[in-house]
């Protein structure tokens, strides 16, 4: 059976760990050459360009800071250069500087909104700039190119102590369909994955001990914590032409948390 991504090209920001790292690596499975973006940890997106490379795809690291404008445009020339196009965009790079909201610097604030929100804006924007330098490739894919945006659960969950993040997250939801609204027409389809709570480093102290289990399943119907590979397979389905018909559309892959667990016995 063929690869689902056979002959297409992505750029996965943010892959050196966590979340990336499982994304990029499925994609690579799938079949899809891959440009592994990190920003500070060159050994471990060189580990994960090798689990690629041993699947049978290419794949090639390269260290932008999606905050940056000429970083971002400079990372699609080398994957143009190195891979001849980009079929697929995987913004999943952001991070957290949590903090207290009076305690919270604007430092801090504009810290994650330029990269969780900025970042995700810069890298579609050049994305957007190559699907329509390409267009639809017969045998490649349906569509002209594919995004995908690296969202949360609190795209739509208050999280208090954590507002710059929420708000990143929220602002990555309407930047996604509005963008879809714009760019349909034109066969590129933008979609968006919130994921739950996710076994990364990121949020350890949340399912590191017997305790902090227990406790983040009370916020969890299905019963787990979700796993990078979860999102992975997600990504790949949401990058195929098996959901060619999905646009603008966010897929919660969460088991269950934004069904508000509290609320099941009328609250």
């Amino acid at each position: 059976m063929q690869s689902p991504l056979a002959g297409q090209k992505a750029i996965v920001t943010g892959a050196s760990s966590g979340i990336g790292r499982a994304v990029a690596i499925a994609m690579g499975r799938a079949g899809a050459d891959v440009l592994v973006n990190f920003v500070s940890s060159p050994d471990a997106a060189e580990q994960v360009a090798r689990q690629i490379r041993a699947s049978g795809s290419k794949a090639i690291v390269y260290k932008a800071d999606v905050s940056n404008e000429s970083e971002v445009a400079e990372m699609f020339a080398h994957a143009r250069a190195e891979f001849g196009t980009v079929d697929i965009l995987v913004a999943n790079a952001g991070l957290q500087q949590d903090a207290a909201f009076t305690e919270m610097t604007l430092a801090q604030w504009n810290k994650v909104i330029s990269v969780n929100l900025g970042g995700q804006f810069l890298c579609a924007r050049e994305a957007v700039k190559e699907f329509r330098r390409r267009g639809v490739v017969a045998n490649v894919s349906k569509a002209a190119g594919k995004i995908i945006c690296m969202s949360s659960v609190h795209q739509v969950i208050p999280w208090g102590g954590h507002v710059n993040y929420a708000a990143s997250k929220g602002g990555i939801d309407l930047l996604m369909r509005s963008l879809a609204q714009e760019v349909a027409p034109e066969r590129i389809r933008v979609n968006s994955i919130a994921p739950g709570a996710i076994r990364t480093p990121i949020n350890r102290d949340a399912w590191e001990t017997p305790e902090a289990y227990k406790r983040l399943m009370t916020l969890i119907p299905y019963g787990r914590i979700g796993e990078p590979e979860d999102i992975g397979k997600a990504a790949v389905w949401l990058a195929s032409d098996e959901s060619d018909y999905v646009v603008g559309t966010t897929l919660f892959v969460d088991g269950g948390m934004t069904l508000y667990p509290g609320f099941s016995d009328n609250g």
